[in-house]
């Protein structure tokens, strides 16, 4: 005797059925890629506490990985902007 459970989904439609699988799918890829996510963090973390061990300032690399991100005439633009700042206040 089958179960109330089995009959209801041998009686669903196979759009619902389809639907159903899709969001499962989709729901365990982004699930997979989190733990991905996870695990690469880990190993970032890691490579800056190496180099912390090694004698280099974390924030100091932070701060030029974040540089590197950005386009090249955006950074000058914001380098100019920054000098300009700076001798305003008398800092250079």
């Amino acid at each position: 005797m089958a179960t109330s459970a089995a009959l209801k989904e041998d009686n669903e439609a196979p759009a619902t059925r389809f639907a159903k699988d899709q969001l499962k799918a989709i729901v365990e890829r982004i699930e997979r890629l989190e733990e991905e996510k996870k695990t690469i963090s880990d190993d970032i973390r890691d490579v800056y506490a190496e180099a912390k061990g090694n004698g280099y300032d974390v924030k100091v690399l932070r701060t030029i990985i974040r540089l590197r991100k950005q386009d090249a005439n955006e950074r000058q633009e914001h380098d100019t902007i920054l000098e300009t700042y700076m001798q305003a206040l008398g800092m250079l």
